[in-house]
This record gives structure tokens, sequence and C-alpha cells, in this order.
């Protein structure tokens, strides 16, 4: 995956720029580590809080081979395929009440409410233990000024609030178990004593609430550790204070092995979305992280059907940007392989690489517009000579080119082609090895 000049750019200048249309992909982000990512939709656009995963700094004396967490950053995206960031809106050293090195920013949320955006934040307090802080702006990108001091009888991590449809407020959070405590109108407070959901599952470790309504049911989603690793699960309930029925899995355990996973759930133009983490950029350490997003799907009676997890992601990506087929959402098994362009960068991505005669790999939503393209280009890598076919919507679907690598290279080269006939509108690509020399493949073009 080739990536611009833009995720080399210090951040305060990157957050200035939109990333390229690939990363409609999974992950969503490539120049940083980030996780626990909560989306919301505020202006009409999707903004997402995730964390953000570091490498230990020098000088750092907090636990080893942990999570070193100093900041926020803010990302948006109206269309979900072309992402900005906004930079960092939180960091540690700026918050009065917190400890300047703990390192220990974890899961964030963001909300809404009389004019005013409230993003809340766990960290490390001076006085120990984690408590819960609020940091206010009036947009959704900042400038956010944290408060003096955390809100009182609270303590956890990973904060999320629903505000209801009547207007009340509600601060879920996490303390081994799951504990909830409606909000004052101020935003800043609590109401009572914090409540525990006693009734979800008892074994294994909770945390991570994420709260919302559809259709009058109030789904209560978190990860569990039900058996070695954390999953996404759901309970149901008619009121947002509970009680919730346990409903079932929304994600099951990462195939990576990755410890965690963190989440939101939106609906964003008629169509509802997960966003979620794994280890993609990080495959032997699941403490540097990377955001993804899929669809999800209700069932009539409400309940949620279970995500399985894609490299494609959502959005929508134009036939004519540089078509990362790693990200694929489907491939056939045998003869395709997928592996880092450069195992000391990560961030530069990845490259597929098919071993055998009709493999292929099956790149879900390209939006080839009025089908005007004439030209198919591919930036590959050939021992010897090969070729590749693309075709559309099915393995055996219209052919709209076939590129030949006539001799072999050793280095990367662009292969090019003429493009056939190419109908209008939103196609699955497909790209086929056309025989069983191998071939690397770095990105589509279609123009």
């Amino acid at each position: 995956m080739t990536l611009s000049l833009r995720h080399f750019l210090p951040a305060a200048v990157a957050g200035l720029l939109h990333t390229t249309a690939a990363f409609a992909t999974n992950p969503l982000i490539m120049d940083q580590f980030t996780a626990d990512p909560t989306a919301r939709v505020f202006e009409g656009k999707v903004y997402v809080y995730p964390s953000h995963d570091i490498k230990a700094p020098p000088g750092y004396k907090g636990k080893p081979n942990w999570f070193v967490m100093e900041d926020y950053h803010v990302f948006s995206s109206e269309n979900l395929t072309d992402w900005k960031d906004h930079g960092v809106i939180v960091k540690q050293t700026e918050v009065e009440w917190a400890d300047p090195g703990a390192y220990a920013m974890w899961a964030p949320d963001a909300v809404f409410k009389d004019g005013k955006y409230y993003f809340y934040f766990p960290a490390i307090a001076k006085s120990g233990g984690f408590r819960i802080g609020v940091a206010i702006a009036d947009k959704p990108y900042g400038p956010f000024k944290p408060m003096p001091t955390y809100i009182e009888g609270v303590q956890g991590i990973d904060p999320a609030v629903l505000i209801d449809k009547d207007g009340s407020a509600y601060l879920y959070y996490s303390l081994d178990k799951i504990l909830v405590a409606r909000l004052k109108p101020n935003m800043l407070e609590i109401e009572g004593e914090p409540a525990v959901f006693d009734e979800l599952p008892k074994k294994g470790l909770q945390e991570g609430p994420f709260v919302f309504e559809r259709n009058g049911i109030y789904y209560l989603t978190y990860p569990h550790v039900a058996n070695k690793t954390e999953r996404l699960e759901y309970a149901m309930s008619t009121s947002p204070m509970g009680p919730f029925k346990h409903a079932g899995v929304i994600l099951d355990e990462a195939q990576s092995g990755c410890w965690t996973v963190h989440h939101s759930i939106l609906d964003y133009r008629g169509q509802w979305y997960l966003f979620y983490h794994d280890k993609d950029l990080s495959p032997s350490f699941d403490k540097n992280r990377a955001i993804r997003a899929d669809k999800l799907f209700f069932n009539a009676d409400g309940t949620i059907q279970k995500v399985t997890p894609t490299l494609r992601g959502v959005g929508l990506v134009n036939a004519s940007s540089e078509i990362q087929i790693d990200r694929y959402s489907a491939t056939s098994g045998a003869g395709v392989a997928i592996s880092f362009l450069d195992e000391a960068n990560p961030h530069a991505g990845w490259r597929t690489t098919f071993s055998a005669d009709q493999a292929w790999v099956r790149f879900d939503e390209v939006d080839f517009g009025a089908g005007a393209q004439a030209s198919i280009e591919v930036r590959v890598k050939a021992p010897a000579t090969g070729a590749l076919e693309l075709r559309l919507d099915k393995p055996d679907g219209p052919m709209i080119g076939r590129v030949d690598i006539d001799r072999g290279t050793a280095d990367w080269k662009i292969a090019s082609a003429a493009a056939k006939a190419i109908p209008a509108g939103v196609h699955d690509l497909f790209v086929t090895s056309a025989g069983p020399e191998p071939v690397e493949v770095d990105w589509v073009r279609i123009r």
C-alpha cells in the first residue's frame, strides 16, 4: 500500500490534509496507531474519537509492554472514504488533575448538548487511580478546554454518554464491571450514586460500554472476556438504566489474537456501522492497535446480526484511485497471501501475492462513475512473466481488462493495459491471476 507524503508529515501539518481514497479500507488510519474508537455524527459528518497508542518514549517509567497513551486526536469524514486528522485535542500535560507522566489516556467519548461538545476521557489522577474528566468545545474538532477537576463520585475507565430522547444524559463506564450514573444538566456532575449492572454475565472482565437507542430499545454493548480474549456482546432493555437482558455476541474474539476490542455503533445516512480496533499495523504487539469499521445489521426483532470483520471496511473507493486489493472482502483462499511491503515499516502497508492460476481477490464497492475509464494500471513485481485479469461482480464476470507482465522484474513497476467497455455505477472488482507464475500487487487503478 503506497502512502502519500502526508503520512510522513508532522501531526500538526498532516491534520490539515485528507488521506487518500484508499483509506476507506481497514484500518481507517495508517499513519499512527489508534484504538477504542467512538464514532459520532456531528454537523452531517462522522467524527471518530479514538485513543492514541504510541511507542514508549525515552525515560518512560510505566509498566513495560503495556499501553502507552498520552493524547487524543479526532478524525472526520463525510463519505467514510476520506478521513481528516484534526490533530491533538487533549493531552495529559494539559489536564490539571491528571498525572502528566502516567500515559493512561484510555478510551474516550464525545457528545453534543445545548450548543456545546463534551469530550469524556479517563486518566490516572495525581492523587492516584483512574478518574474521568471532561473537556468542552464549541466545535466537534475543538479547541477543547479540559475542566480543572474530574467528575466527583466516579472511579473507572471507558466513559460513554447517552443523551436520551428527553434530553436526559447518562454516563456509563467500567471498573471490572459496568456502571451507570445519571448526569446533571451541566454534564459535569452525577446525580446520586452510580449503579452496577449486576444482571450481566458474572464470569470474566467486562469493560468499554457503549449504549444507544433504536426503535425504543436500549442496547448496552461491551467487551467481555468470556474465554481468553475480549469479544463484543450486547444486552437489551426498555430503559437506559436497565435492567438489561443479555442478548448475544456482536463480534467474536479476534482471529489475530488481539486481546482487547473496544467499539462504538452508529447510524449514518440509513446504514449502521460498527467501529472497533485490531492490531493490523502491529501483529506482534497488541498494545499498538488500529481502528476499523464494518457494516452492522439488525434482525426484524431488533436483535443484532453478528459482524464478520473485513479488511475491505466501509466507504466507496473511486476506480481511478490506487485500489489496495490487499484490503479484500474475500479471496479464493489458496494462492493468495498478504504481507507487509516493508517489515520494518508496517505503516507503509501491504502487498498481495498471487501464486496459483485463477487465484483471486474480491474488492467490494468500486465506483466506476459513468464507466468512461480507458486504461488499467497495476503496480506489480514479478520474477517472471505473468498476467492479471480484472473482472466485475463475480469471479467469472465481465472481464474489463488483462494486464500482461511481459518480463520479470525484481523491482516494483507500473504495468498497464487498455480497459474494455466498463458499465457505469458501483461494482465489485475481482483481480485474478491468469497463470501459475507468482505476481505481487501493490495497487490497481482504472481510469
